[in-house]
């Protein structure tokens, strides 16, 4: 993927990152058969490998930009701005879900809602949690890309300063710091569990890296591969191997069709494993090998709400943290009927688009320029 000239948009980093937030919110429902729809059943990757990687892509092509003709004090003062604001919308996302599930629990008598969630430690010592929170150490389940997120951002300057001076070297580092994380173990820890992070940061800044690196050097690289029919037969040879062995997991007497050298599930997602990166970056080149930037179907209607999720991807992620909760609340205390999946489903999706539509308004506000009264 490489980037337009002119600073034109790329579009389809916009509409893959606005697909990418619908596969989540719809995988994050539990118990919802519209999760089939998505990409996680039919490979090893997901839809969480596609919103890392576009976003190490973006930051470079955007900040990179600005560190070769600002200077690093500037691009950096910029990304860690970024990472700040990322943080505070962290900080407010975790207070207002503990709110909605400590409130569902509650009124609904159902302890489920908050021990799924972890939230019975804020219930018992919320002072504590609260701090925790601020330490980016008390993470609720479906938010935790979004730390993931802040933790790469603030890192940025660096892995941005090396890989514009010396792109293969940085490269190699990230692959050195994954290889620590996912040989040795090496995570960040979480209250009150004491377990690491389910984004372990120094596997997952790899394919943030891999982004980065494609935006600033990897143009060349990724012409190539993608005009290669060799690469790109065996891309297509590994994603339908990565579909046949998902197909096992479908239903567990299926195993036993494998041998036990076969039997890889569960790929380890939090270290970021081989096989998973593998099969996301197959997917990613041959998508584009099979769609340009010029592609006209990207400006059709029908592609305009993703890429308007993809655009407000911050605002979208939150909101769709807690329309999965409330989705989730409604199956087990109304209905898990399929046509009731289907609803909240689909409502959920129209009102992250309804979210993108009004940023996107909003923000064109300070772009019209000011009427003149006539005299």
């Amino acid at each position: 993927m490489t980037a337009k000239p002119s600073g034109e948009r790329d579009l389809r980093l916009d509409f893959f990152r606005g697909l990418s937030l619908w596969f989540i919110f719809i995988d994050h429902i539990p118990f919802n058969r519209m999760s089939w729809l998505t990409i996680r059943n039919y490979g090893f990757s997901d839809a969480a490998e596609i919103f890392v990687f576009i976003s190490g892509y973006t930051a470079a092509f955007v900040y990179g930009r600005m560190m070769r003709e600002q200077g690093f004090v500037v691009a950096g003062a910029r990304i860690l701005k970024r990472a700040w604001q990322l943080y505070v919308a962290f900080v407010f996302l975790s207070v207002i879900y503990i709110a909605q599930i400590a409130y569902v629990a509650h009124n609904f008598e159902n302890p489920l809602f908050a021990e799924e969630m972890v939230t019975m430690h804020f219930l018992n010592r919320p002072e504590i949690v609260l701090l925790e929170v601020l330490r980016l150490r008390f993470l609720l389940a479906n938010a935790d890309v979004l730390p993931l997120y802040i933790v790469l951002m603030a890192a940025f300057p660096a892995i941005l300063w090396l890989m514009l001076r010396a792109p293969t070297l940085g490269l190699a580092l990230s692959i050195a710091v994954w290889a620590a994380a996912y040989f040795g173990g090496v995570n960040l820890n979480l209250y009150p569990t004491g377990r690491g992070w389910f984004f372990n940061p120094f596997a997952w800044q790899l394919l943030f890296s891999i982004g980065a690196w494609c935006a600033v050097a990897g143009g060349d690289w990724i012409r190539m591969l993608r005009e290669s029919n060799f690469v790109i037969t065996l891309c297509v040879i590994y994603l339908i191997g990565a579909f046949a062995m998902q197909t096992t997991t479908w239903s567990p007497r299926w195993l036993n069709v494998l041998p036990d050298w076969l039997v890889i599930f569960p790929l380890d997602k939090s270290g970021m494993s081989p096989l998973r990166l593998a099969h996301f970056l197959a997917l990613a080149l041959l998508t584009v090998h099979f769609v340009p930037q010029n592609a006209k179907w990207l400006n059709w209607p029908i592609a305009q709400p993703l890429i308007l999720c993809g655009r407000h991807s911050l605002e979208v992620f939150c909101l769709g943290v807690f329309l999965a909760y409330t989705a989730g609340f409604i199956l087990i205390e109304y209905s898990s009927a399929a046509y009731m999946q289907i609803l909240v489903s689909l409502g959920g999706v129209s009102a992250m688009v309804g979210l993108a539509a009004l940023m996107s308004w909003y923000k064109s506000l300070g772009q019209r320029p000011p009427r003149i009264q006539a005299a």
